[in-house]
């Protein structure tokens, strides 16, 4: 008895780990102790036996109380084929404290993922799943702080892994800290740390040294050891605590110790080690065990139901010998160490194992534990196991688990008879599709590859070709050679063809950006899928060329919505967000029709928020969000946009689409240096994507913060690569981006005027022939502005006044008052300067900003008004400076804004003067005068003056 008590106390972690006992480890559990203070998170990695435990649950015992919640989990490597069960460690807990806290639709898949029960929405890439963890988290976190502990992270089923890393590296600055260790080899852990919030300090657990290894074996209780012998046991063990106990051990029962020089007589692997304390048990309890072993995660109630008649005796065996752990917090048999398992599983002969599979196959309650097990328990094909696992793989990909439901589906391929319905590699092209929602795309690249070398079959070939290009994503022209071969296979198959045509309209988009190609792809694709009866594919292609068409401007857009969308639908295309109604929502919005667009987009949003798709809501979101922008609810449509934003980052889809909107409605409602850096963000990201698309669209966003900022310059060179771009890719319809207005505006500030009213005539051309009112508007507001600055006043303010009325009735709120902010400064103009309207007579028209003032602040549009605020404010006076004629030879050698604004110095024009008859901002004129006293060597305004008299400073 004596030896099993030793065992039990070795083999167990002690009841209460203290810092003092973490011997060898002061180091690390010094910098990990400072990290967590710091409101960091720790990974602690090493090799098996090499101690991270135990700084692990000593560090949690210290941090624990400093937490107001602490979530646990330590998996094991029989559990992580089954999805989801570290994250009901996790999460099971609290579930009830969480859940009414998160949405319907996240609440739903949290719920079925814990409980495997329930109706699931979640679509197969589970990112309502996604976000109702991270919700979760941030709910609890907003309660106080969170502190998650996270033991052998290695075996950690791949769903929970995701989950977890996927809340992490979105969590900020929510006060949630994570503890985790895990198993590695040498410094293999950076996919481990990529999982983990980005401010993780990462830190190895070194193999212990001789003097540490004696202390620990002193500890232990193994003393009186020669040195010799402890220096046999380091070197034997390598350091490894786990190891060198063992041995220590082992050493201390054996009545003869080993001469000098002799090897120890004890094996060297824990794995053997753990063998021999197996002989200890009878072989009841050995096979009891062993089914405990082959199980993911073992109850006494499961080993009963898998025959195991005396299991609480059996278990409580292996627990006095130390080969399980006590479970005080709930029934589950777990071995005191994973290798433990490892070992006693890889020792037992084939046809043992197999009947623990067997027994299990019929005893656990979870299916695809069920399957799993009645596969490992069949040799050979079996068509009833292949069914099982197929069904079981249906189940995780409901669930929100690709990665396990592809590899249920490889095993159910393997055991699918060569003559089996679905076929072998039928079922292999399903696991690899699955492999790309999970995003293992090397994997279903292999798949479809493997597939590829023997499928006859060409409706699987070409299948396995569509899976090699979509795991290319956007780098479409590294697989140009795909499409021969796939059309080669094809034949005249129309419903393959029509596969293969609908990605040549994406090649045409990304790699060649020719909408003209790729609106004929996609037409052409639609009419193969419609001569096939595929009305799925007949309908994502109409749509395609829906969209493409609305960007083109081309006559035929409304046409091919209503294609789109005439009956009979298909519920997994009407509420997709490359589907007809996000189609024809972008045509309402396009065409001024702003209250059917809202309805139409909102429509969308609340189905695809019931179904859970979170994608499509993300999309949706901003279509919301845009509608609220164009109809001048610049407060409404800021919180929209950043919601989207947030939702984005979170999922990792859109990212720079909703960077985009979210920076129009800074621009417009929140704050504009925000604006600059989102939209700069946005601009960064589609150039080193290669997307040309969204290039010109965060270009857009960034030359309208400018302008509202101030920098008309910067508005103009952002701008003017939005135009060529636009050209280049055939983008005609102006209503797409809405810049040119603000492009025109921009090079009247500077003084080209003559490429302003180029931009206004070659744009008004294109707002005519499709019937694009608001633009139209928006443009005959910046003609007003080129006619202003001719000195045309009165034809300006009639044009300005009819423009505000027009915007106005389409509900262009914001256009009306940004109209109506250009219409008071215009009015404003002359008298500020002293003109005045033939024959003495004032400006008609009120001369203040308060209508301008009064419809930005219906809109919550507050850099605007701010604008507003600023140009009410009478200049400051400045001393009177004699105005000599400007001197032209003086100023040849300054840009065009530069010389208009020296020029108007030389009037004796104030800065604020100077600002409202060019139609810039303040701002603006202090910078273009720091430029020309630059150039001219001067330093203030009085020497420009004095420069126009001829008469240089010193």
């Amino acid at each position: 008895m004596r030896g099993a008590a030793t065992v039990q106390r070795d083999f167990q972690e002690p009841a209460r780990c203290r810092p003092d006992l973490v011997i060898g480890r002061e180091e690390v559990f010094v910098q990990a102790r400072e990290q967590l203070a710091r409101g960091g998170s720790v990974l602690l990695h090493g090799a098996a036996g090499i101690g991270k435990s135990t700084v692990l649950r000593a560090l949690a015992t210290e941090n624990a109380g400093a937490a107001r919640t602490v979530l646990r989990c330590s998996a094991t490597e029989s559990e992580s084929h089954l999805p989801f069960l570290a994250l009901a460690d996790l999460l099971g807990l609290v579930l009830d404290e969480v859940s009414g806290k998160l949405p319907p639709a996240q609440r739903t898949a949290l719920e079925s993922a814990l409980t495997g029960r329930g109706e699931s929405t979640l679509q197969r890439d589970g990112l309502a799943l996604r976000l109702a963890v991270l919700s979760a988290l941030r709910a609890l976190a907003a309660e106080g702080p969170v502190l998650i502990v996270a033991d052998d992270v290695q075996w950690l089923d791949s769903a929970s892994a995701e989950l977890l890393g996927f809340a992490a590296r979105r969590l900020g600055e929510t006060p949630v800290r994570m503890l985790c260790a895990v198993r590695t080899e040498g410094q293999e852990y950076d996919r481990h740390l990529r999982a983990s919030p980005p401010d993780t300090l990462a830190l190895r657990v070194n193999p212990l040294t001789r003097t540490q290894v004696s202390e620990l074996l002193d500890h232990r209780g193994y003393t009186g050891l020669p040195r010799s012998t402890v220096r046999d046991i380091h070197r034997t063990s390598g350091g490894n605590p786990l190891f060198a106990l063992e041995l220590g051990r082992a050493l201390s029962e054996n009545p003869t110790p080993p001469r000098p020089g002799e090897p120890l007589p004890v094996p060297t692997s824990l794995r053997t080690l753990v063998l021999n304390r197996l002989g200890l048990l009878s072989d009841e309890a050995r096979r009891t065990l062993l089914v405990a072993s082959a199980g993911a995660r073992p109850t006494p109630a499961l080993l009963h139901a898998a025959g195991r008649e005396n299991a609480e005796a059996e278990t409580a065996q292996a627990a006095a010998l130390g080969l399980l752990a006590t479970e005080p917090e709930g029934p589950a048999v777990r071995f005191a160490h994973p290798l433990i398992s490892a070992a006693l599983y890889a020792e037992a002969p084939a046809h043992e194992r197999r009947a623990a599979h067997a027994a299990l196959s019929k005893a656990a309650s979870d299916p695809i534990e069920r399957a799993r097990h009645l596969a490992l328990a069949t040799t050979g094909t079996d068509q009833k196991t292949a069914n099982s696992l197929s069904e079981a793989a249906s189940l995780a990909r409901d669930r929100g688990a690709p990665s396990v439901a592809a590899s249920l589906g490889l095993l159910a391929a393997r055991h699918t008879p060569a003559d089996g319905t679905p076929a072998p590699d039928e079922r292999r092209l399903q696991a690899a599709e699955d492999a790309i929602t999970a995003g293992e795309l090397d994997l279903a690249r292999d798949i479809a590859r493997d597939v590829l070398t023997r499928a006859a079959v060409p409706a699987d070939r070409v299948r396995a070709w569509m899976i090699v290009i979509d795991t290319a994503g956007h780098a479409m022209s590294e697989v140009d050679s795909v499409f021969p071969q796939a059309l080669a296979d094809a034949g005249d198959d129309p419903q393959l063809l029509a596969l293969i045509h609908y990605q040549l309209t994406w090649r045409a988009v990304l790699v060649d950006g020719d909408f003209d190609q790729a609106r004929e792809e996609a037409a052409h694709s639609a009419a193969l899928a419609e001569r096939a009866g595929d009305r799925y594919n007949e309908l994502m292609a109409l749509s395609f060329q829906a969209q493409i068409e609305t960007l083109m401007g081309h006559p035929d857009a409304p046409a091919t919505i209503k294609r789109a969308l005439k009956e009979p639908q298909d519920p997994r295309v009407s509420c997709h967000h490359n589907g007809a109604g996000y189609s024809r929502f972008r045509w309402l919005i396009m065409s001024d029709q702003l209250a059917e667009a809202r309805s139409t987009v909102t429509t969308l949003l609340r189905e695809v928020q019931r179904r859970g798709s979170v994608e499509s809501e993300v999309h949706f979101l901003r279509g919301v969000a845009e509608t609220e922008l164009r109809s001048g609810h610049c407060g409404r449509a800021l919180d929209l946009a950043r919601e989207s934003l947030m939702m984005a980052r979170d999922t990792g889809l859109g990212e720079v689409a909703s960077a985009v909107l979210t920076s129009l409605c800074e621009a417009s409602g929140g704050e504009v240096e925000r604006a600059l850096e989102l939209a700069r963000e946005a601009v960064s990201h589609a150039e080193e994507n290669g997307d040309q698309m969204y290039l010109s669209r965060a270009l857009a966003a960034l030359g309208y913060a400018q302008l509202v900022a101030g920098d008309a310059e910067g508005t103009v060179r952002s701008l003017r690569r939005v135009r060529e771009l636009e050209d280049g890719l055939g983008i005609t319809d102006p209503a797409r981006g809405r810049w040119q207005g603000d492009l025109a505006e921009a090079l009247v500030q500077i003084g080209e005027v003559r490429e302003a009213q180029d931009v206004i005539d070659v744009t008004r051309e294109q707002a005519l022939r499709l019937g694009r009112e608001s633009v139209l508007a928006v443009l005959d507001r910046a003609e007003a502005l080129v006619r202003a600055r001719r000195g045309e006043h009165e034809a300006a303010v009639a044009q300005l006044t009819s423009v505000q009325d027009r915007l106005a009735k389409l509900g262009h709120g914001l256009e009306e008052a940004r109209t109506a902010f250009a219409l008071a400064r215009l009015r404003t103009l002359p008298q500020a300067l002293g003109f005045a309207r033939p024959g003495g007579t004032p400006m008609p028209g009120p001369t203040s900003y308060d209508e301008a003032a009064r419809l930005f602040r219906r809109c919550r549009a507050l850099p605007w008004l701010r604008q507003v605020d600023a140009a009410a404010v009478p200049p400051a006076a400045e001393p009177e400076q004699p105005a000599p004629a400007p001197a032209a030879d003086v100023l040849e050698g300054l840009a065009s804004m530069e010389r208009q604004v020296a020029a108007l110095v030389m009037e004796g024009a104030t800065n604020r003067e100077i600002a409202a008859r060019l139609f810039i901002s303040v701002k603006t004129v202090e910078a273009t005068l720091t430029r020309v006293y630059r150039k001219l060597g001067i330093r203030s305004r009085v020497d420009i003056v004095r420069l126009a008299a001829g008469r240089r400073t010193r």
